[in-house]
């Protein structure tokens, strides 16, 4: 599977700049014999229903061309949502200044291993984090089990 979500990326990585928008992401989900495809688009401004619509009617010819899953499929083309997961390291860096929680794979020394807090930089595969406590902590990526953005109310 891991094999043909890379393909679907690769593909709609190819479109995306031709609808002014970017990839967040792509995945599989279900089982082989009904592989259900989720692609994320997301852009500055956010994603339109309209542009999903036509970013879906493109992507989905380019698979039929190149057809890269071997079975029927369902494919669904959305926005990541104001509270999308950060999977990626690119995933911090396009979220610097936004509030995000974070699940460490290990409790750390004060025994927590949840944490919410604003992410200020990523360098090489570190995250900075400040909590809201005023505490800067360093995150290494792999020490990472899941993070999504937290949606504020301003």
């Amino acid at each position: 599977m891991e094999e043909i979500q890379e393909k679907i990326a690769a593909l709609a990585e190819s479109i995306a700049e031709q609808h002014g928008i970017r990839v967040y992401d792509v995945e599989i989900v279900g089982n082989a014999r009904n592989p259900f495809v989720r692609v994320y688009l997301d852009k500055e401004e956010g994603v339109s229903l309209d542009e999903c619509a036509k970013f879906s009617r493109s992507l989905s010819a380019l698979i039929d061309v190149e057809d890269p899953i071997p079975t029927a499929f369902v494919l669904e083309v959305s926005s990541p949502g104001l509270d999308r997961q950060l999977k990626k390291l690119r995933h911090y860096e396009q979220s610097k200044g936004k509030l995000a929680k974070v699940v460490l794979k290990k409790k750390s020394a004060d025994g927590q291993n949840v944490l919410i807090g604003r992410i200020m930089d990523v360098q090489g595969d570190m995250i900075t984090l400040i909590t809201g406590d005023e505490q800067k902590l360093f995150l290494p990526f792999d020490a990472i089990s899941r993070a999504r953005l937290e949606i504020e109310l301003k």
